[in-house]
């Protein structure tokens, strides 16, 4: 069985309610749950919540919420390893039986179906132990730098100061979209980025962590544009 979990817990504090704040045209939530259905990879898909109302926009969005997770798993040091791994003990003990196990993120509105695919044929080859979405940095992580407490500045790598940016070698990090791995390494809490993991490498400009107000402002106004390059005025 291949079931997708998207956790989505009720209390946030920075974006008030986000996995069910209106983005678009739907809550949040319905976005990334939408994908995963368009995708025709799953199933089954589950959404792991805390709350009754963030139940009920899954279950009208097409996911279902056979269960409503425990406090200890919905508190702010809740992590998404373990609310994946709960959700498949979950499923282990009542017979489901899941193999594979995507989990998706609530606040992913630029996932896309075609992703989730390339990701599922990568992880399916039993050559990786997990599939996952990842994109570049914007610019050189070797020219960055800390803040220092009096005000000034230090490189972490001052040696690459009048380093070339095409001589530097590119650098990626998790686009915190999605990732594939099999349950039982979810339950082992075996999640690992290593030679064993392989990215589905996706376009910086879709992707975009929601976890300040800011946050989401810039994915809003990148919405519009999307949508207004998809859907010209006639």
């Amino acid at each position: 069985m291949i079931v997708a979990v998207i956790p989505a817990r009720g209390g946030s504090k920075r974006i008030p309610n986000k996995n069910i704040r209106i983005f678009g045209d739907k809550p949040m939530l319905a976005h990334p749950l939408l994908e995963a259905r368009r995708s025709g990879l799953f199933d089954r898909i589950l959404v792991s919540t805390d709350s009754a109302e963030i139940a009920k926009v899954a279950a009208d969005h097409g996911g279902e919420v056979p269960f409503l997770r425990p406090a200890a798993l919905a508190d702010d040091f809740a992590d998404t390893g373990a609310v994946t791994a709960h959700a498949c003990g979950w499923m282990r003990e009542r017979g489901w039986g899941p193999t594979a196990v995507c989990c998706i993120y609530a606040t992913s509105p630029f996932l896309r179906a075609e992703d989730l695919a390339k990701g599922w044929e990568a992880f399916r080859t039993g050559r990786w132990d997990m599939a996952f979405a990842a994109t570049s940095f914007a610019a050189p992580i070797q020219r960055a730098f800390r803040l220092l407490p009096e005000g000034g500045v230090r490189m972490f790598q001052p040696e690459h100061l009048d380093t070339r940016s095409q001589d530097l070698e590119p650098a990626y990090h998790d686009a915190g979209q999605f990732y594939w791995r099999s349950a039982a390494d979810w339950e082992g809490r075996k999640l690992e980025f290593d030679d064993r993991a392989t990215p589905v490498l996706l376009p910086r400009w879709r992707v975009q962590d929601i976890d300040w107000p800011e946050d989401w402002d810039r994915a809003e106004l990148l919405w519009k544009l999307v949508s207004r390059a998809s859907h010209p005025p006639a």
